[in-house]
């Protein structure tokens, strides 16, 4: 399960703590405008180190791109990014090769493979989105040429919604040697309406797996998402006149499918669960220990991961709206259909 798609298919490798990483993206159409400048802002925005209580790690997070380009444009046959890492510190680790982390994947690594890399948590690590990224930002360049755009924002930070809310909240943690989760909520706007399929293509349930895959993210929500639960039918529905749909409960998608409004999806994020604070855990024979963890971490990863659930998101909606390009080409009259929206 490194590959993510059907028509627009993204293969991801590369460890924390390894030379590079990357992504080799297949079924990307030809004749795109794409540089490197098109992908290196958005590797930026979840660069380490750009905030004083982020990861203090130094990484230029530049991408190179290797095939797939020619001319400055897209030639249909696969593309190959890699990011090369220069400031990994994989002693901070030795003294931990043994002992599982509480909150990471070390145990369910070692349960699964009987070997894992401890360092950084290897694939396992935050820093494997750099590939998603990579990838995610040339979904954006398709996306935006067919005027799709997708945003993001911290919604909400250990219960703090305001700015100033969010910063006491991430400071305390600081201080307390400790960690906090939040909220992030995305918005695609422009999308068309009929993208995803009925029954296990649904496009909702494409976009939790997505942001489910995603090693941080613990719960997505669609729309009102469990807000719904509260509500009655006459509230929810989302009602519809000449002009389109007047309320969008629904987020922007039914039965699976898009219906032309704004598509919102939130997600929810644990805090990083590296933290100096001393915990219970066990080693590798079963022995029970107690950790505290040093080095370089993030005090709450939620800012820096909204370029990586919209990369998610791109990838996912790129891949839908191939897909109903290839059912528009061979089915009559179907550019003729009115939708609402």
């Amino acid at each position: 399960m490194n590959t993510f798609g059907k028509n627009f298919r993204v293969t991801t490798f590369g460890e924390s703590h390894g030379p590079a990483l990357g992504a080799v993206i297949d079924g990307c159409p030809p004749g795109i405008e794409l540089s490197e400048g098109d992908i290196d802002p958005l590797l930026r925005r979840r660069r380490p180190g750009e905030h004083p209580l982020s990861s203090q790690r130094k990484e230029e997070d530049r991408v190179e791109i290797l095939s797939g380009v020619f001319k400055g444009r897209t030639t249909g046959t696969p593309i190959a990014l890699l990011v090369r890492n220069v400031d990994a510190r994989s002693s901070d680790y030795d003294a931990i090769a043994d002992v599982f982390r509480p909150g990471h994947a070390d145990y369910t690594y070692h349960a699964k493979y009987g070997i894992r890399d401890y360092r950084g948590g290897g694939r396992s690590s935050g820093r494997e989105t750099v590939s998603r990224v990579a990838a995610g930002a040339v979904a954006l360049k398709i996306l935006g040429q067919r005027g799709i755009s997708i945003r993001s924002r911290v919604a909400e930070v250990h219960g703090a919604s305001t700015p100033e809310g969010i910063g006491r909240e991430i400071a305390q943690a600081a201080l307390a040697n400790d960690s906090v989760g939040g909220i992030l909520e995305l918005v695609a706007n422009g999308c068309p309406p009929g993208l995803g399929d009925p029954v296990f293509g649904k496009l909702d349930a494409l976009i939790a797996m997505a942001m489910m895959s995603i090693g941080a993210v613990k719960g997505v929500e669609i729309g009102d998402g469990f807000a719904a639960a509260r509500l009655r039918g006459s509230e929810h529905n989302d009602q519809m006149d000449s002009t389109g749909f007047l309320s969008n409960h629904a987020g922007g998608i039914l039965g699976g499918i898009s219906t032309g409004a704004d598509i919102i999806v939130r997600i929810a994020v644990k805090p990083t669960p590296t933290i100096s604070r001393e915990q219970k855990t066990i080693d590798c024979q079963g022995r029970e220990r107690v950790i505290s963890v040093s080095g370089r971490h993030d005090v709450c990863i939620v800012p820096r991961i909204g370029p990586v659930a919209e990369a998610m998101l791109a990838l996912v909606l790129v891949d839908a709206l191939l897909e109903q390009e290839k059912i528009r080409a061979w089915l009559p009259g179907h550019e003729n259909n009115i939708y609402p929206g």
